[in-house]
């Protein structure tokens, strides 16, 4: 679990930065967009997901994100709207992210 000072940091790390982005829309998320949002975390620390208008209510999407995460095993840094910034950890990373 990340401190509020922590996302602070990783939210301007964010904003000042060009972020991998996925789109998700009608096809929600399968097995294949898992594994895609994983293949970023292996390359990035900050994932930035975009969910289309059309893609779920407003109630089911907060399910899917709630299962999403606990699947990536990552965080939640930032949710504006229909968009997420989310963050997991890879120290393998020559550009790894201090905390």
């Amino acid at each position: 679990m990340l401190s509020t000072k922590n996302k602070a940091k990783l939210k301007k790390i964010a904003h000042s930065s060009e972020l991998v982005k996925i789109n998700i829309g009608k096809g929600l998320i399968d097995e294949n967009v898992v594994n895609n949002i994983n293949n970023c975390f292996n390359t990035h620390e900050l994932v930035k997901i975009s969910f289309l208008k059309n893609s779920l209510e407003e109630e089911n999407r907060e399910t899917l994100i709630l299962d999403l995460i606990s699947e990536l095993k990552c965080d939640i840094i930032q949710k504006i709207g229909n968009t997420l910034i989310l963050y997991k950890e890879n120290k393998k990373l020559k550009d790894h992210i201090v905390l």
